[in-house]
C-alpha cells in the first residue's frame, strides 16, 4: 500500500511494506520534524504589493502554513490597499504577528481561506493575534474590534483594534489606542492617554487635576495631564515642564497658602505677552490661573489670570 498523508498537518503516513531500510529517515523528516513545526515552528513571511500571498502547503515536507507562529512583514504597496494572506482549507490554529507597514489606515492585511472573507490582522510590533481555521473560514480566537456598554480601565492598557464605547468610559492609568475610538458617553481620563487613530467623542471628556507637590522648583510633567494645581508655601520658581509636546495646552491653578505673600518666578521656557513677567495675587488663600500652550520644546506661551474668588 502506497504512503499517504494526514488530512490537516500533511504528515507522512507510510504504507504497509513501504520504504524498506529508509522508513526511519522518512519518519524523522516527514512526521517528527513536521510535527515540531506545527507545534512550535516560527515562520516569517515577507509581502510586497501583490494582492494575494499564498502560503506554501507541501505534503510530507517543509512549508509555511504548517508553522504555529507566523510573522508577516513588509509594506502594503500603492497598487493594492488590501493584502490577502491565504492559508490551506485545513483545520489549524495560528498566532500571527502583523508587522506590515501601511500607506494609509485603509491598507490592511487579511488572513483567509481562498474564496472566504477571513479576518483582518491587527498591526503591532509585539502583540500576536490568535486565529483559527475550521477548514473553511478563519476566525479570531481573541476579541478583535471591541464594543463595550461601559468601560473602566484601572491599569495600563493598549488597544490595537477599533474600540467602541456606548456608555461611560473611565481610564485611571495609561491607555494607548492604536486604532479608531468612538465614545458616546462621558470619558474620564486619569492617566496618560495616547490616541493614534480617529477619535469620536459624543459627550464630555473629563480630566482629573494633577496636584504638584510644593517645592522650591515646581515641575509640571505634561505626560501626567493638562490640568494642574499647586499651593505655594514660600517663594517659588516654576521650572521648565518635562515631556513637552508641541500643541499641548493646559493650565495650572496657583494657590496662596494661609499666610500669602508668596511670589512665583518662571523658567525662561515660559513666554509672556510683550515679554512682561506677570505678578501673582499675594493675598492669603488667593487663587490665580496660569494658562499655557506649548509652541515648541523650548517655548511655552502663557497668560496669567489673577485673583479668582476665594
Amino acid at each position: 500500500m502506497a504512503s499517504t498523508y494526514t488530512t490537516n498537518l500533511r504528515l507522512t503516513k507510510q504504507g504497509d511494506g513501504e520504504n524498506p531500510n529508509s522508513w526511519g529517515q522518512i519518519l524523522n523528516d516527514g512526521v517528527i520534524s513536521l510535527a515540531d513545526e506545527a507545534i512550535a515552528g516560527y515562520t516569517t513571511i515577507s509581502i510586497g504589493s501583490a494582492a494575494t500571498v499564498n502560503l506554501t502547503a507541501n505534503d510530507g515536507a517543509d512549508d509555511q502554513s504548517r508553522s504555529a507562529f507566523l510573522e508577516v512583514k513588509g509594506s502594503v504597496g500603492t497598487a493594492a490597499t488590501s493584502i490577502f494572506l491565504v492559508i490551506p482549507n485545513k483545520t489549524k490554529a495560528y498566532a500571527v504577528l502583523n508587522k506590515v507597514s501601511a500607506n494609509a489606515a485603509s491598507d490592511v492585511v487579511m488572513m483567509r481561506v481562498a474564496g472566504n472573507t477571513g479576518v483582518t490582522l491587527n498591526r503591532s510590533s509585539t502583540l500576536f493575534q490568535h486565529v483559527i481555521c475550521d477548514g473553511a473560514s478563519v476566525y479570531n480566537v481573541d476579541q478583535s474590534d471591541a464594543t463595550f456598554g461601559s468601560l473602566q480601565v484601572t491599569g495600563a492598557a493598549k488597544f490595537d483594534s477599533t474600540v467602541t464605547v456606548s456608555g461611560t468610559s473611565s481610564f485611571v492609568s495609561k491607555a494607548t489606542f492604536e486604532d479608531d475610538v468612538s465614545v458616546s458617553g462621558n470619558t474620564v481620563l486619569g492617566g496618560t492617554v495616547a490616541l493614534n487613530g480617529i477619535v469620536t467623542i459624543g459627550s464630555a471628556i473629563k480630566s482629573f487635576f494633577t496636584t504638584i507637590a510644593d517645592a522650591a522648583s515646581i515641575v509640571m510633567n505634561l505626560n501626567t495631564g493638562n490640568q494642574f494645581v499647586v499651593t505655594l508655601g514660600a517663594n517659588r520658581t516654576l521650572a521648565a515642564p518635562t515631556n513637552l509636546t508641541a500643541g499641548q495646552t493646559g493650565h495650572i491653578y496657583v494657590h496662596q497658602d494661609g499666610t500669602g505673600s508668596r511670589t512665583l518666578a518662571y523658567n525662561t521656557v515660559f513666554q509672556f505677552t510683550g515679554g512682561a513677567v506677570p505678578t501673582l495675587t499675594t493675598t492669603a488663600a488667593a487663587v490665580d490661573l496660569l494658562v499655557f500652550s506649548v509652541r515648541a520644546s523650548d517655548k511655552v506661551d502663557a497668560v496669567l489670570l489673577n485673583d479668582f474668588d476665594r
